[in-house]
């Protein structure tokens, strides 16, 4: 069953201006590693446990620098850009996430790094359950932030959902629209599924969709939906096998899943602990950075 709390910070104005786009500490070094067939540019830093974050659409591995810098002076710290996204390689095919779960596996590898805590939002959450349930002895904790996961709990809610009309905006014919007008597409997103637009603001906008116009990369990102019906199937199946039983913990923007994001965890996971994000709509990270890195954080370390 899960238990739903919320946090307040007295004393302090929650909504922060943006950072997603805050330089990682000096403690921190980049690599691209070559895994599963494909090559991650990945941000590394500190020692200790590991802790690996993992980013979804809108965004990069940039947007976990707060809760970078918290957690490097006490943790291995690994933040990969997911395959086709950000500065990793663009590959043509592999965007199921149960395929792109062995690519985090495959830089766990190539760092020896046999376990590891787990962070993850949007379409991170879906690889993160990918990697959980196929290595759950490798998956310590999870913090599972804002995002359903194809094919089991609500999903089929999603689907009839009038702001997910994106989940079936692929192909050739949709990428020509977008070609170009990247940033366009982006603020859709930004503005549609936030409770603070505002806290958005022009620098994190700009650096994302500069990066969202590089060659491919539109393509590969909208390649993550298409997948989306092979990884119902997916989920399906190894949900089969059983529920993960680490320590999970479910966090909802206020403005977006908010306690029902708990609900979305308990479809696939046995010891769940809801939270909620104040002041914040999906963009959770640019919204409400603080709180975010507190619930993390407390999670991780307590």
């Amino acid at each position: 069953m899960s238990r739903i709390f919320a946090i307040a910070i007295a004393g302090v104005v929650i909504v922060t201006p943006a950072l997603a786009v805050e330089p990682f500490p000096a403690a921190f070094k980049t690599q691209e590693i070559a895994a599963n067939g494909t090559t991650l540019h990945v941000r590394i830093g500190g020692a200790g446990p590991a802790v690996v974050l993992l980013h979804g659409f809108g965004d990069t591995g940039d947007m976990w620098a707060p809760i970078a810098a918290k957690l490097v002076t006490s943790h291995m710290v690994i933040v990969p850009d997911l395959r086709g996204m950000g500065l990793s390689a663009h590959p043509d095919t592999g965007y199921t996430k149960k395929n792109e779960a062995l690519d985090i596996s495959g830089v766990m590898d190539t760092l020896k790094v046999q376990k590891a805590d787990l962070v993850t939002h949007d379409i991170g959450n879906m690889v993160g359950y990918a990697l959980a349930a196929q290595f759950p002895a490798r998956i310590t904790k999870w913090v599972v932030i804002d995002a359903p996961l194809p094919g089991v709990g609500n999903w089929a809610a999603q689907l009839s959902n009038p702001k997910t009309w994106h989940f079936n905006f692929h192909g050739p014919d949709e990428e020509r629209l977008v070609a170009g007008r990247e940033r366009i597409f982006l603020d859709r997103f930004y503005n549609e599924l936030s409770a603070h637009p505002e806290k958005i603001d022009e620098a994190t906008r700009t650096h994302y969709a500069a990066l969202y116009a590089r060659p491919h990369a539109m393509h590969d990102a909208l390649e993550q939906f298409a997948a989306f019906p092979q990884d119902g199937v997916d989920n399906r199946a190894l949900l089969a096998k059983g529920k993960l039983t680490m320590p999970v913990l479910a966090l909802g923007g206020e403005k977006s899943y908010g306690a029902g994001m708990a609900a979305e965890a308990d479809a696939v996971a046995s010891n769940v602990k809801g939270g909620v994000i104040p002041e914040a709509g999906h963009w959770v990270m640019e919204e409400n950075p603080r709180a975010t890195t507190q619930l993390v954080v407390d999670f991780l370390t307590k």
